[in-house]
């Protein structure tokens, strides 16, 4: 059981690092590889809506994981 959690929070934690890395900021994902920053819109919407969310959810699933394998 310890062995199929480990790997669980570990594919967890790598679609969580994705999910980080794909959010918006600045210009998008061309801002992040040295592309020019501006435009910076104050509300969420649709994909990057999504993927703050998606982020959360992903981080209290890491979470949960990782307070069982405690237990375990």
């Amino acid at each position: 059981m310890e062995k199929v959690l480990t790997i669980a929070q570990v594919i967890v934690g790598i679609v969580m690092m994705l999910t980080i890395l794909l959010q918006q900021k600045g210009d998008g994902l061309g801002a992040g590889f040295g592309g020019t920053g501006g435009g910076v819109t104050l509300t969420k919407r649709g994909v990057d809506l999504f993927l703050h969310r998606a982020t959360i959810v992903l981080a209290l699933i890491f979470f949960a994981l990782g307070v069982a394998m405690l237990v375990i």
